[in-house]
C-alpha cells in the first residue's frame, strides 16, 4: 500500500504554513462534514473500523482537538462578551496547531486523516454570524486541500429531534442563541440550521464538498460513505 510522495496542495497563493509548504505526503485526508447531529461522528467511527480492517493506518481529528487550544475555546464560549472575529481567530489557531502537529505528521506517515469536520463548517458559521466570506476565505488561506470532503445534508427539522434524543437540551451556540434570531430555542435553532445549510450550498460549488443524503439511516449513508472512500482508496495503491 505504498505511495509515491507527493505535495500537499493548499488553498492560499503563498503554499500553506511556510515552513511546512514543501513537505512530502503519502497518506490522504478525507474529511466528513455537517450540522451538529448529522452522525458525522458516527460515520468516522464507522469508516476508521472499516478502512483498519481493510490494512490502512487511520487518524481521527476534528474541530477543537487540540491540546494547545481546545481548552481556551471552551473558556471562550463561556464568556459571551467576546466579539465573533475572537472567537473565529480561536478556532483558527486550533485548526493550525492541528494541521502542524497531527494531521500532517500522520499525512506524511501513510496516513488516512478522517477529519470530524474542518474548516469550512467555520467558514459557514463566521459567514452566518455577519464576517465577510473573503474574510475567512483569507483566515484560512493556509489551509490544505483534502483529497475528499463529504457533507451530510440533514434536514433541520429532523436535527433538532435527534438533537434532543442525544443531548435533552439544545446548544447555545449551536442554536445561534448568541444571534438573537428568536428568544425560543426551538425557533433559533431551526433558523440558524437553515442558514448554516444555505450557506453550505455556496461552498459546496466553491470548494466541491460531495453531498450525501444524512436523513437515510445511518447504515445506509455509512455504505455510501465507504463505497466511495475505497473506490478512491484504491486508485491510489
Amino acid at each position: 500500500m505504498s505511495q509515491t510522495p507527493k505535495l500537499p496542495k493548499w488553498y492560499g497563493s503563498t503554499g500553506g504554513i511556510p515552513y511546512l509548504a514543501d513537505t512530502k505526503i503519502t497518506g490522504q485526508l478525507i474529511v466528513i462534514e455537517g450540522p451538529d447531529a448529522s452522525g458525522r461522528s458516527t460515520q468516522v467511527e464507522r469508516l476508521t473500523s472499516k478502512l483498519e480492517a481493510r490494512g490502512f493506518a487511520v487518524l481521527n481529528t476534528g474541530l477543537r482537538h487540540s491540546q494547545l487550544i481546545g481548552d481556551g475555546i471552551l473558556e471562550a464560549k463561556r464568556n459571551i462578551t467576546l466579539g465573533k472575529r475572537t472567537i473565529a481567530l480561536f478556532y483558527a489557531a486550533d485548526f493550525a496547531s492541528q494541521l502542524e502537529h497531527k494531521i500532517i505528521p500522520a499525512l506524511q506517515s501513510g496516513y488516512v486523516v478522517l477529519a470530524d469536520r474542518y474548516i469550512y463548517t467555520l467558514m459557514a458559521r463566521n459567514t452566518v454570524r455577519g464576517i465577510r466570506r473573503l474574510w475567512s476565505a483569507a483566515l484560512y488561506s493556509f489551509a490544505m486541500v483534502p483529497d475528499l470532503v463529504f457533507y451530510l445534508d440533514v434536514d433541520p427539522f429532523k436535527l433538532v429531534h435527534r438533537v434532543f434524543e442525544k443531548h435533552q437540551q439544545l446548544d447555545y451556540y449551536e442554536s445561534g442563541a448568541d444571534m438573537g434570531f428568536s428568544d425560543d430555542m426551538f425557533e433559533s435553532f431551526i433558523i440558524y440550521q437553515q442558514k448554516l445549510a444555505r450557506e453550505f450550498e455556496i461552498l459546496k460549488k466553491k470548494y466541491n464538498l460531495v453531498s450525501i443524503d444524512g436523513n437515510l439511516p445511518a447504515d445506509e449513508v455509512g455504505d455510501t460513505l465507504e463505497r466511495q472512500v475505497l473506490e478512491y482508496l484504491t486508485t491510489k495503491k
